[in-house]
């Protein structure tokens, strides 16, 4: 039987679904794909195919909400995917399926970022459900780092919250110019009280660099739409957040031609197949028996692409923007994290040391009180990894100020994939502190102690 594209037995099922002979680590990582490729454990029959990127002549959009904890992102994209199954544009994900591991559940928040695929007249898209929660923000930013434009959904019942604004800052780090403003729980509240939620929504948009006066605002319910009342606020506010995405997000530019590079997000083991690396491509076309390397964390391995699935669909090849699962040959699932790097053979290196260009926050954004200085540890994060990394300063400065700019050397604590041009992030106790670019890869140095931890 095919099951997420992958020829398992009824037997093999069985044991998963019962937990029998495996861990529940690996249930749980074959469960995720399950979500992620709109597959349930116990649906024997494959369903209809919405999305298959490679074949289909509508443009590919990676999208995905973001905002506070607790402000409908999950409901709105489980809204939208049961509104648009009424075209035959996508198979509807309940609120349970996103939110579907046992801690999501029990605590009734999304912790990791869920994939959902979904089609309108004149595109696809991969959408994005991040978590809102502050304990989860290194998800989230796994999640917006694969986004193209963002949903922030804003319950009127509270206005901007501290997760609105992190994860507007975190958004605008990564290279997200278009934010479409979903105003959630509109039909709680009276028109005065809506006004002057979309009043300041639009001026906190301003104050991060985002076209504050002219973005689009919708308000809407999405928990009626979910019900699907033909309300005001209901059904109607998700087909116009469906029209604007396809009008307001422009056509995102790609890379095809260069070696291909996929950030793994996740990886779990199939039975009777072996590894499967999801992703989604950053940049190249990834094809079937491509040689291929691992990289990242001090490791690199070889390996050969054995299959490639998107959404439930074997396909021969993928191409840059395309969330993908790849079914890598001899290759162990314990070998593999997130945050490593799947790309072509001899393409990339790993270094633990670069030269960036860094602006750390004021007080006032949210970040530091006090000045910066030589030899600063804290996290550092940029595409679907984070690693603890050394901070040195420029040779004639001694510090640089909250609210500055400056010229630094960041030394990591593993030796990752790395290329100029390339985004991050600082992260000090649970808040972003610090945005950068990285200007050049320098040579390798060592600062860890004898037990393993940065020298400072």
């Amino acid at each position: 039987m095919l099951l997420y594209g992958f020829r398992i037995t009824p037997k093999e099922i069985i044991r998963l679904k019962y937990n029998c002979q495996f861990h529940r680590q690996s249930l749980n990582r074959f469960s995720l794909f399950s979500s992620t490729f709109q597959h349930n454990l116990e649906q024997l029959f494959p369903t209809q195919v919405f999305l298959n990127y490679s074949t289909d002549s509508k443009k590919h959009v990676n999208v995905g909400t973001i905002g506070h904890v607790d402000h409908g992102k999950t409901t709105l994209t489980a809204a939208i995917t049961k509104v648009l199954q009424k075209k035959g544009l996508a198979k509807y994900t309940s609120y349970d399926e996103i939110d579907r591991a046992p801690e999501e559940k029990a605590r009734g928040i999304t912790i990791n970022a869920a994939h959902i695929g979904y089609s309108t007249t004149k595109r696809s898209y991969a959408h994005t459900d991040c978590p809102g929660h502050a304990d989860y923000i290194k998800n989230m930013i796994s999640g917006v780092s694969q986004m193209d434009g963002a949903i922030l959904v804003v319950a009127a019942t509270d206005g901007q919250m501290p997760q609105t604004r992190e994860h507007l800052l975190l958004a605008k780090q990564v290279g997200i110019t278009k934010i479409i403003v979903y105003v959630n729980k509109a039909d709680l509240v009276d028109d005065e009280v809506l006004q002057l939620v979309e009043l300041e929504i639009r001026e906190l948009l301003e104050d991060f660099g985002f076209d504050g006066s002219n973005l689009p605002v919708i308000f809407g319910s999405a928990l009626e739409a979910l019900e699907e009342k033909d309300t005001e606020y209901g059904v109607p506010s998700v087909l116009k957040l469906l029209d604007i995405l396809d009008s307001y997000i422009p056509d995102p530019e790609r890379d095809f031609n260069s070696p291909f590079m996929l950030p793994i997000d996740n990886v779990f083991t199939v039975p009777g197949r072996g590894t499967v690396i999801v992703g989604t491509i950053h940049r190249g076309t990834i094809r079937k028996n491509a040689e291929s390397e691992l990289l990242g964390f001090d490791t690199k391995l070889k390996t050969t692409i054995s299959d490639i699935q998107v959404f439930k669909k074997s396909i021969p090849q993928a191409k840059a923007g395309e969330n993908i699962g790849a079914l890598v040959r001899g290759i162990k699932v314990k070998d593999v994290s997130k945050g490593m790097i799947l790309c072509a053979a001899g393409s990339q290196k790993i270094s633990n040391r670069f030269k960036a260009s860094i602006y750390f926050l004021s007080k006032g954004e949210g970040g530091r009180s006090k000045p910066v200085t030589n030899k600063y540890c804290q996290q550092l994060f940029s595409k679907t990894w984070n690693v603890a990394c050394r901070i040195d300063m420029d040779a004639n400065v001694d510090m640089i100020l909250p609210g500055e700019h400056g010229t630094v050397y960041v030394t990591l604590l593993r030796k990752m994939v790395m290329v100029p041009g390339q985004q991050f992030t600082i992260r000090e106790n649970n808040i972003t502190v610090g945005t950068g670019i990285i200007a050049e890869t320098l040579t390798d140095i060592n600062i860890t102690t004898s037990l393993g931890k940065l020298e400072i």
